[in-house]
């Protein structure tokens, strides 16, 4: 099974390389699997095969196709697991940062989904297979560095009514972020469409109305003010990717220490010599965005149930939060 991506390069100012340019505008793409792909003839530009060497013009437009991970390439890893809660049918985890959930180019070691192999396999257990075998179990993801709560299906039908919840936006989802300064309103709703920065495919980007941009609505409240941050807690009413960090940055209060948004830039124009200092050494101490998954309710598939979970905010960011309140 091959992942197709199809798009179009916009009004560059300079030529590039088709191998280089890929790399960066498809999500975990490694070099070495584009030029694989490209000898293969499995790259087109304007419809014809391209080398490795070919310098991109604007509008061209590329086709690819790139193949998911062999079942050799996944294998099961002891790695700890933090289970806040486990039935026959699923299984609520507490994500740490720098962990991705699940295998993809460059990533086919040290995912979650890797951990949860092992454990299933130790305990005798099962995992959804529902979204092929690299994702097992995976009903949704958190990003590498965002820390939190997500839920697993064991099973398929377990799968399919959990992932009915998500797509119907029935299951309620907090998060908490340390952001960059104080909001002129303390809570509100930011409300726009998000769609893929035409520059760079694994960036999201706030777009016009008018163009193919998908509704994405969050709820904000401000927790506690700081001298130059925030703590701000966001409900989902819907679930794009990257949609927390895509709002609060685009609406001036990128989330702290997020280097693909904005927030490892202080957004002060009044800092003084000492504020920039304590700046630079909160940012050494924090080296992910300041994003956790605080809240996960839904109901459960087969009880009928309703469940509620919660994780505390994890040592990293309570310790931003106490030097800056002192």
């Amino acid at each position: 099974m091959d992942r197709y991506y199809k798009f179009t390069v916009p009004e560059i100012k300079e030529k590039e390389r088709i191998d280089k340019y890929i790399t960066r505008f498809v999500e975990n793409a490694s070099r070495t699997k584009v030029q694989k792909a490209i000898n293969l003839g499995n790259v087109l530009v304007n419809g014809e095969y391209v080398k490795s060497n070919y310098l991109l013009k604007p509008n061209d437009e590329i086709e690819i196709e790139l193949p998911v991970p062999d079942k050799q390439d996944i294998l099961p890893e002891n790695i700890p697991l933090d289970i806040i809660y486990e039935d026959d049918y699923l299984l609520i985890i507490n994500k740490p940062s720098g962990m991705v959930t699940h295998p993809a180019y460059k990533n086919y070691s040290g995912t979650l989904v890797n951990a949860l192999m092992y454990y299933s396999m130790q305990s005798k257990g099962s995992l959804s297979d529902l979204n092929g075998f690299e994702r097992a179990g995976i009903v949704h993801r958190l990003d590498k560095d965002t820390s939190g709560i997500l839920v697993v299906a064991k099973d398929e039908v377990t799968h399919r009514k959990l992932a009915d919840q998500f797509f119907k936006h029935s299951i309620e989802r907090e998060y908490m972020a340390i952001v960059w300064g104080k909001f002129k309103n303390k809570q509100g709703i930011i409300e726009n469409r998000i769609s893929r920065d035409k520059r760079n495919r694994k960036k999201m980007t706030v777009t016009n109305s008018g163009d193919n941009g998908k509704i994405a609505i969050t709820e904000y409240n401000v927790i506690e003010e700081y001298e130059f941050l925030s703590l701000v807690n966001l409900k989902l009413r819907t679930g794009r990717t990257h949609q927390i960090r895509v709002h609060l940055s685009s609406s001036g209060h990128p989330v702290f220490g997020d280097e693909m948004y904005g927030g490892r830039v202080p957004h002060s124009v009044n800092l003084t010599a000492n504020m920039k200092l304590q700046i630079n050494n909160l940012l050494e101490m924090m080296s992910r965005q300041a994003l956790h998954a605080r809240l996960l309710s839904f109901i459960h598939p087969h009880s009928k149930e309703e469940m509620q979970f919660i994780s505390d905010l994890p040592e990293d960011m309570l310790k931003i939060i106490n030097i800056v309140k002192n």
